[in-house]
């Protein structure tokens, strides 16, 4: 066999493992997203029944909900941004980084950054951003991200004094790609919960106050897990299509390399056969040429 057809055929090979791990990758980016996806129910009806306590704590402070709804349109803004902690997600941190740019004003305090690789494009594109946590890698890890992200947060409320937070993620669309969208997380809007009057107070041994302060950090990171979730399978869905995409471009180079193969193949089997043609032709005039030399003799 050739040098070039060794080559050929050692490319082919690699190709395959290229697509054996394409396949793989792609795999474990839909299980991953579908993990997400069952995950989902659980937060958003641990977030309902925090948001029902609201209720029925606001019916003990009925002026809180108005008094907290309102900000001070001069306070700084802090932004937290939900990126991917991986690669291979195609234009996934991209397009969340491109929604930031709508944030950059004067009122802007600081961008909370959470996912390495978000914090690499960001880098790339002169954000200064502040890195809380790298994002899940897997969805166990939620829960411990969120709480990360609540400690930030408040931490940074107390010490910079802004009171409006906005977040910026991901979320799975329905086509199989993924929508950017934004959630204002504070100022608390009490307005958006049901207020539950009872005709028999609960019980409780906290403030009316303190305890809608301590309900409003605990739907807070309710909503932070439910975000995590959305952005993580917001990611592993854009890495399946960049996987999708990848594949396609493995199968036709495959395709190219197998055809060249059989081109190759049929070149080395052609000049095999007319060099065995040459030596037969040539065989057969050397005995053709010996035989009137034998018949003179006789």
């Amino acid at each position: 066999m050739s040098g070039k057809l060794s080559e050929v055929e050692g490319r082919i090979g690699t190709v395959r493992q290229l697509d054996a791990v394409i396949s793989a990758m792609r795999g474990i980016a839909a299980a991953r997203s579908r993990e997400a996806r069952a995950r989902l129910d659980g937060v958003r009806a641990y977030a309902s029944a925090v948001g029902t306590a609201i209720g029925t704590a606001l019916g003990l402070a009925p002026d809180r909900g108005a008094a907290a709804s309102g900000h001070d349109q001069r306070e700084g803004r802090l932004l937290i941004v939900l990126c991917g902690q991986q690669g291979f997600a195609g234009s996934f941190n991209d397009r969340v980084l491109d929604n930031v740019a709508g944030h950059l004003d004067s009122s802007l305090v600081e961008i909370l950054l959470v996912g390495d690789r978000g914090a690499m494009v960001a880098a790339e594109r002169g954000l200064a951003v502040s890195r809380v946590a790298p994002m899940v890698e897997h969805i166990e890890d939620v829960p411990a991200l969120a709480n990360r992200i609540t400690d930030a947060l408040y931490q940074r409320l107390e010490s910079k004094h802004a009171t409006r937070v906005t977040m910026v993620h991901a979320v799975p669309a329905p086509s199989g790609t993924i929508d950017i969208v934004e959630r204002a997380l504070l100022p608390f809007d009490f307005t958006r919960f049901h207020v539950t009057p009872s005709r028999i107070p609960p019980i409780v041994t906290l403030p009316p106050e303190q305890l809608l302060d301590q309900l409003a950090e605990e739907y807070v990171y309710a909503e932070l897990c439910a975000a995590v979730i959305l952005s993580y399978a917001a990611e592993n869905e854009a890495r399946m299509q960049a996987m999708i995409a990848a594949r396609s471009n493995v199968e036709r180079k495959l395709d190219e390399l197998t055809a060249s193969y059989r081109n190759l193949r049929q070149e080395e089997i052609t000049a095999e056969i007319i060099e065995l043609s040459a030596g037969t032709l040539a065989s057969t005039d050397s005995v053709a040429h010996e035989r009137p030399q034998v018949e003179a003799q006789a």
